[in-house]
Parts: C-alpha cells; sequence; structure tokens
C-alpha cells in the first residue's frame, strides 16, 4: 500500500513539472520575457531575417494556399515563438531541445 501511494505522489509531481514547463506563467515562456518579445530586433519584424519582404527567408510560416502568416524564431532558452507578419506574438513551443 505504501508503495502505491509513493508511486502516485511520484507520477502526479512529474505531469504538475511537464505542465509548469508548458505554462505561459512560466518566464522563459511568457510574452513579457524580453527573449520572446517582438520588441527584442530577434524577434522583430523589422529584422530583414524576419521580413516578408525577403523571399530567401528560411522561417516563413505559410498556409496550404502558401500565403505567408507569419514567421518563427528561438531564443537562446529553446523557446520556439510564433509571431504574425506584424510581429505580434501568437504562440510558442517551450524549450523544443528538451521536449525530445
Amino acid at each position: 500500500m505504501k508503495l502505491l501511494l509513493i508511486g502516485l505522489l511520484l507520477v502526479g509531481s512529474a505531469q504538475a513539472q511537464t505542465s509548469w514547463e508548458n505554462s505561459p506563467y512560466n518566464w522563459k515562456n511568457s510574452a513579457m520575457n524580453y527573449e520572446n518579445s517582438s520588441s527584442n530586433y530577434n524577434n522583430s519584424p523589422s529584422n530583414y531575417n524576419n521580413s516578408p519582404y525577403n523571399y530567401n527567408s528560411t522561417n516563413g510560416v505559410y498556409d496550404n494556399q502558401g500565403n505567408r502568416q507569419g514567421y518563427i524564431t528561438t531564443n537562446p532558452s529553446g523557446t520556439v515563438n510564433y509571431y504574425d507578419n506584424y510581429g505580434n506574438r501568437q504562440g510558442y513551443v517551450p524549450d523544443a531541445r528538451r521536449s525530445r
């Protein structure tokens, strides 16, 4: 009985840790974090690498008709950020290196 209780506690704590890593309240995922902000030049649509006018861009996101919808960037902590063409953050994938 004690083993079952300990096992359930361990499973519950592992799930809580995973959800915290995916949470937008976690600083590394937060839009308030400068690394994730479009005010950071690396994430800005003013950066030519992210610009919809750069036809050689490798980080564009396109719909099924081939229309550019935005771009992606990866910050130093590994979070992948999705932005529309105007630099508005649309979503994120937490630390892609750790989720494998």
